[in-house]
């Protein structure tokens, strides 16, 4: 996500199917709910790990100065060879100590595994947001819906946003795993 969007939501229904709203306002791990929709045929792809400037949005939502630098985690997720869910998690440096340093290195694993097994994990409200290609580092030409909210693991931040892909079946058909 190259730019940042205006602003984001708690509530921003009005456009959005029952099948949409579910999926985006889903509590539970994403990931987990995506190995179902695919029949097991899922797949989590590493585009870019690192260090990186947070974006304003993200240095607001994160309470962070703007030119702070924090671990950023860009990685597509597939169901049945086609690609579902772009995500972006963003984790300040001051979050990368004690037991938390292992966010460093979670390879292809799914970050929501070890967020869902921790018994520390709080999670904000999900806020959605509509966004354009240009807010999204991922080959796009249209807007896609997107989900964001900061998970605190033993009251350490750090800001996860989902992007449903056009391709995302599972979201434009009314099935909801």
């Amino acid at each position: 996500m190259s730019k940042s969007p205006s602003h984001w939501q708690q509530h921003h229904l009005g456009r959005l199917s029952p099948c949409q709203c579910q999926w985006l306002l889903a509590e539970g791990s994403l990931t987990r709910k995506l190995v179902a929709a695919s029949g097991g045929q899922f797949e989590l792809k590493i585009l870019s790990q690192g260090l990186a400037r947070v974006r304003p949005d993200e240095a607001k939502a994160l309470k962070l100065g703007q030119r702070q630098l924090a671990l950023v985690r860009e990685i597509v997720m597939s169901g049945g060879a086609q690609p579902w869910v772009f995500a972006r998690s963003v984790v300040p440096l001051s979050s990368l100590s004690g037991r938390l340093r292992q966010l460093k290195n979670l390879d292809n694993r799914p970050l929501g595994a070890m967020l869902f097994k921790d018994p520390s994990m709080q999670r904000s409200p999900i806020e959605i947001q509509r966004l354009a290609p240009a807010h999204i580092n991922y080959p796009l030409d249209k807007p896609c819906w997107a989900r964001r909210s900061i998970f605190r693991l033993a009251q350490k931040p750090l800001l996860v946003c989902e992007v449903f892909l056009p391709t995302f079946a599972p979201f434009h058909s009314g099935r909801y795993s």
